[in-house]
């Protein structure tokens, strides 16, 4: 991809607006979070990683909110996480008939608890079980509907590890995977330590024409744009980088058609928050909408000019009036936003690319 370039992604058999994805985040990216990623400009969505256990012993016609896709929603994904390989292909085919227009399967949480129970990044030391699934998957839901895997550059840095990972990518695709996302770290590092781009680079080389999805230190539009410059990814993957900044979307997107860039002022904020609010609401209810709304409200908070005052209001927030009320204390007033702090760059984003 050449700088300033703002160009499609294929996904099957949907053509993506754009290379701007929103990552499937636990506890974040529900369907009121995915909504508003998708009206500030992120081309495709992923729901909460889902166990492929709980979605089969669920009651028939009581899909749970993590289930929840709404039609207006397109094209979003359905994200499975387990450990026994014949339980993910009836999972998949109910998130199928739940709405959802992608399967993935992760294999790249590096959480204690998941990979205690063998799920997640654990499967990255097992190839054949990890292929075991991708099969199952594929084989189990309509043709039409594309299935993706997310993975992260192996279990450690050894050797074996990295054997592991090209088995396991070169045999999805040959499976008949539309796309895989790929974090750059490993899944020992966790979050810890800088992604490896140099690495995604190597794997975008490897899979030539196939699509790669880049992850992992993505905390503004800039590391955005610099992650498709130096790796040459197919598009980008935004996580935790999008939880509380919807903007970043529509701000790269803006970077690669060589727009200049600016933080949401105050009165936009409060537009956006607002709206966010609104949908949870409906969606939760007045009793779990707080709680579910206070931790992006800390997050929000961060692009305010003021934002530890903002945060300490978001914080004691108890009910939806509440809510309204520091809306209306903090918002009221226009003013310049600022952008969110992020983490140190990747000293591969500061190399003079190869275009």
């Amino acid at each position: 991809m050449s700088v300033n370039t703002l160009q499609p992604v294929s996904l099957g058999p949907y053509q993506l607006e754009s290379p701007l994805y929103q990552a499937a985040l636990s506890g974040y990216s529900d369907y009121p979070m995915r909504v508003i990623a998708s009206r500030l400009g992120a081309a495709y969505t992923l729901c909460e990683v889902m166990i492929d256990r709980m979605i089969i012993q669920s009651k028939q016609g009581k899909q749970h909110s993590m289930m929840y896709c709404h039609r207006d929603e397109f094209p979003v994904g359905g994200q499975l996480m387990g450990s026994e390989p014949e339980e993910f292909g009836p999972a998949a085919r109910r998130l199928v008939d739940a709405g959802f227009h992608v399967i993935d399967i992760n294999f790249g949480c590096p959480v204690k608890k998941v990979m205690s129970r063998c799920r997640g990044g654990y499967h990255l030391s097992q190839p054949e079980v990890a292929l075991d699934i991708v099969s199952r998957v594929r084989d189990s839901v309509p043709a039409e509907i594309p299935v993706t895997l997310k993975m992260r550059r192996g279990i450690d840095d050894t050797s074996e590890s990295a054997d592991n990972f090209f088995e396991i990518f070169d045999g999805a695709y040959a499976r008949g995977l539309s796309a895989i996302t790929v974090h750059g770290r490993t899944v020992h590092q966790k979050y810890v330590g800088p992604s490896n781009w140099e690495f995604l680079k190597r794997v975008k080389q490897h899979a030539g024409e196939k699509t790669v999805i880049g992850s992992g230190d993505l905390f503004s539009p800039q590391s955005c744009l610099d992650m498709l410059r130096v790796t040459g990814v197919d598009g980008v993957s935004i996580a935790r980088g999008a939880i509380g900044n919807p903007w970043i979307f529509q701000q790269t997107a803006d970077l690669l058609q060589g727009k200049s860039i600016s933080p949401p002022d105050v009165r936009e904020q409060r537009e956006v928050i607002a709206a966010h609010f609104e949908l949870a609401l409906e969606f939760y209810g007045e009793k779990k909408v707080c709680n579910t709304m206070r931790k992006f409200g800390i997050f929000y908070s961060e692009l305010h000019p003021q934002q530890t005052e903002v945060k300490k209001a978001f914080i004691a927030v108890k009910s939806a009036a509440n809510w309204l009320n520091v809306l209306d204390q903090w918002y009221a007033e226009n003013a310049p936003g600022r952008f969110p702090p992020v983490e140190k760059p990747n000293p591969l984003s500061l190399e003079t690319p190869t275009v």
